[in-house]
């Protein structure tokens, strides 16, 4: 994807289907989060996630440097730093509310665990203060902590990955190295409190700056070197693929996703080079424009990112967890299309209201 270009339609329509698929794998009964990348990889949608924030705000970064200046671009996301605490603020709120509404009516006992209510309940002041300075993240709102990190460290990231590519990545890959030390230090390496280590996550965030500044030139994907490179891609992602469906079958342990394992990033690393690959043929261009609703979730990736927490607890909450077989996979199914089509409406009713907004603005700022 060229630097050089605006907003990028790929970008938009990969953000989309990772905030969908987000919400379908936080629906426990799901039937179609058994076909999602977690599945056949070792990595998983979060990954995809934080990439594509990286890329993202690598690219928001230097349009606003381009336009005006580096001081206004720094502002840029110190704002977008406090949109993103107000967003983990109302998420969590929301999943606790949820959850007391749950408790309340007597369902979905094992949501209300997720959720964190009952232990928020005993002793809600002090829960309160937790949740407050990141120290405790109720249920889906965890990954928006470290985003609020990431978006205070862009200004010094994107300039160095700029500057000196190397000196960026080298950074990054010592901090991942020591991530749980580092974390220990800050008493977050309790998969319990945070479940994203951010000195560990910060590499995938770095990776998407990088792709975005310094991308791999047309020059060497013509070469033979990157033509072999496809094709490791490809025996890798089988070979992992392989180990995910017989032989790793159980559960890994948390900790290895909470500071980001050295397989996890190896696997997404070869997935990202082929999806680059769809990209530069066009094909991914084709599906999003084909796609539009997809794409219109992924711009509006805050606001789908939090309504989806309440899509997945109210749809796994009305789906029946008493079937099994082709039934239960059937009930399933139809669960997905209904928290499918609630975003596609959500993520429209939004973008439809903030044109209108930009359209009354216009208007204002032309007539007086």
């Amino acid at each position: 994807m060229d630097i050089r270009r605006g907003r990028s339609i790929e970008v938009d329509f990969f953000r989309g289907v990772v905030l969908i698929v987000i919400v379908l794998d936080h629906i426990p009964g799901s039937t179609l989060s058994h076909l999602m990348l977690h599945a056949y990889a070792l990595c998983d949608s979060a990954e995809v996630f934080v990439f594509l924030g990286g890329y993202a705000s690598a690219a928001a970064y230097t349009a606003v440097l381009a336009g005006r200046g580096e001081s206004a671009a720094a502002m840029r996301f110190v704002r977008r730093c406090w949109e993103i605490y107000r967003a983990y603020l109302l998420t969590a709120v929301l999943t606790l509310l949820s959850g007391a509404v749950l408790a309340l009516l007597h369902l979905n006992q094992p949501m209300i665990d997720l959720t964190g209510w009952q232990p928020f309940a005993v002793q809600p002041l002090h829960a309160a203060f937790d949740i407050a300075v990141l120290r405790r993240q109720p249920y889906l709102s965890s990954v928006l902590p470290m985003y609020v990190i990431f978006a205070l460290c862009v200004p010094l990231a994107v300039p160095l990955a700029r500057r000196s590519p190397l000196a960026a990545l080298g950074l990054s890959l010592a901090v991942w190295s020591l991530a749980r030390p580092l974390a220990a230090l800050l008493s977050i390496d309790d998969v319990a409190d945070w479940a994203f280590n951010p000195f560990a996550w910060q590499l995938v965030f770095v990776l998407g700056i990088l792709c975005r500044v310094q991308p791999v030139s047309e020059r060497f994907h013509a070469t033979r070197a990157a033509h072999w490179l496809t094709r490791a891609a490809v025996v890798a992602v089988l070979a992992f693929a392989i180990v995910k469906l017989f032989i790793l079958t159980q559960p890994l342990p948390g900790v290895l996703k909470q500071n980001l394992s050295v397989d996890r990033v190896i696997n997404f690393v070869v997935i990202a080079w082929l999806a680059a690959q769809f990209v530069r043929a066009g094909s991914i261009a084709w599906l999003a424009q084909r796609l539009p609703a997809v794409v219109t979730v992924g711009r509006t990736g805050l606001v789908c990112f939090v309504s989806g927490t309440l899509v997945a607890l109210i749809v796994d909450t009305a789906t029946p967890h008493t079937f099994h077989g082709f039934r239960g996979t059937l009930i399933g199914l139809g669960g997905d299309l209904v928290a499918i089509g609630a975003v596609l409406m959500i993520a429209r009713g939004w973008n439809d209201w903030k044109g209108q907004q930009s359209r009354t603005a216009a208007r204002r700022a032309r007539y007086g």
